[in-house]
Parts: structure tokens; C-alpha cells; sequence
């Protein structure tokens, strides 16, 4: 996230950035559990990005990878909110190296 916030500060101020432990979904709802999401501000309040921990750490094989399963996410998050390419936000992204 730091070098997201040196890049895209301004952009992302009003962003708030949450990591909760699991989405809530219905038990069963057909599709792939998510591992992050974009919710909109309600009543005037931030746009809030969320990165659901336990499903990260379960597609994860390592403490690295983690990393950067988390980092890719916020891009394409970031991405997803500022309408440019995740290559665009961060030109790391989607590389192994860190």
C-alpha cells in the first residue's frame, strides 16, 4: 500500500482501506469466494477497499506469496476504482518480484 499511496495519494485520499477476516456471503453461492472488494461510500462516507484475510491466506502457499496475492489485489482494486489498467496503477503488478 505504501507504494501505492506515494503514487496515487491525492487519488486515494479519501479511500479507506479495511482487511476484515471473511466476506459475508451466503453459504453457498455458486461462484468463487471473494478475496477482495470495492464497496461504495454510504450516506457521504469513503469508498472502502477490503482484503479478506482468510481466503487470501488459503490460496496462498506461503508468506510470500501472500504478499503478493495482497499487492496484486490492491491494484486491480485500485485499478477497478481509478478506471485504468492494474499496469498503469502500479507497473510491478502481476510480477513475482516485489
Amino acid at each position: 500500500m505504501r507504494r501505492l499511496g506515494q503514487r496515487w495519494g491525492r487519488e486515494l485520499a479519501q479511500v479507506e482501506f479495511a482487511v476484515e477476516e471473511v466476506p459475508d456471503v451466503e453459504p453457498w453461492t455458486g461462484g468463487p469466494v471473494p478475496l477482495g472488494l470495492t464497496l461504495p461510500g454510504e450516506s457521504g462516507g469513503p469508498v472502502r477497499i477490503v482484503i479478506y484475510r482468510r481466503p487470501v491466506e488459503a490460496r496462498a502457499t506461503g508468506d510470500r506469496e501472500v504478499g503478493r496475492l495482497v499487492r496484486d489485489l490492491l491494484v486491480e482494486e485500485v485499478a477497478d476504482l481509478l478506471g485504468l489498467s492494474p499496469e498503469s496503477v502500479d507497473p510491478s503488478y502481476d510480477t513475482p518480484d516485489d
